[in-house]
């Protein structure tokens, strides 16, 4: 290079990024600002009337949903736990045959999941429309989920109080339940609010399958009628319920925790 020559100048990753981040500041200002050209923008009888309700719906599909994937997942965590090699009823093809089928569950996306579920829902619950109805693909999507969370927190726990507990004279079942459950509690607790927490995320997916909630309404006002202050309120209150649900769970994890 002549000595002369001035050298380009390297550009950083934040300089070449920076027009992108200031595009998409400058649209969602003009989003909120102009309201799509919504007149009742901030006042829009979607939030004042069915905001509460589509919160309270979102609140009941989590709640059901992720109370019947714990009362699954733990049980089915717990044997996967005690059929493996090093466990308290070691077999080796039960436990092949059982994580093939936790795997083939988890491995389905959850949209095609709701959707190859549609027949049972209405079996279940006589409809396919509704919170009601979005449980059912939520439970059987999350157990697996949860399950691999279990077995992994469960082999967390240390050998050697469960070597203690059986030289005790401790049955199978005292010590699933009083050694490695509750020695695995902190971290079953974590596990459970990352679970309500993709539940949540998950309603937006049966939302748009006419299940209900607020991701319903962020996808039938926002998407579909350019209402775009439903949709921003809706995205406010998800965050808020999850950030809740985190801060719950944070709570919870330190109260059973006595190390």
């Amino acid at each position: 290079m002549p000595p002369n020559a001035k050298s380009k100048p390297k550009r950083s990753v934040i300089y070449l990024i920076n027009p992108i981040f200031t595009q998409f500041a400058s649209d969602i200002f003009t989003i909120v600002a102009t309201g799509y050209g919504d007149p009742t923008w901030g006042d829009n009888p979607a939030i004042t009337k069915e905001m509460l309700p589509a919160t309270l719906e979102t609140l009941a599909i989590s709640a059901i949903s992720g109370v019947f994937a714990v009362l699954l997942g733990i049980p089915l965590g717990l044997f996967c736990v005690a059929t493996s090699k090093d466990g308290l009823i070691p077999n080796v093809v039960v436990n092949k045959i059982t994580g093939f089928i936790i795997d083939l569950g988890r491995s389905i996306p959850f949209l095609i999941l709701a959707v190859f579920l549609t027949p049972l829902t209405r079996l279940v619950v006589g409809t396919t429309v509704g919170w009601q109805a979005s449980s059912i693909p939520l439970i059987i999507g999350a157990t697996p989920f949860f399950a691999r969370l279990v077995e992994s927190n469960i082999m967390g726990v240390d050998k050697g109080k469960i070597e203690a507990a059986q030289m005790m004279g401790a049955s199978r079942t005292q010590i699933m339940w009083g050694v490695q459950v509750r020695e695995a509690l902190p971290a079953l607790m974590q596990s459970t609010t990352v679970l309500v927490i993709t539940i949540i995320g998950y309603t937006a997916i049966t939302g748009s399958l006419g299940g209900g909630g607020l991701g319903a309404m962020a996808i039938n006002y926002g998407r579909f009628r350019w209402q775009s202050d439903t949709m921003i309120v809706s995205i406010v209150v998800i965050g808020v319920i999850v950030m809740a649900v985190q801060y719950l769970g944070d709570f919870l994890t330190h109260r059973v925790d006595h190390r």
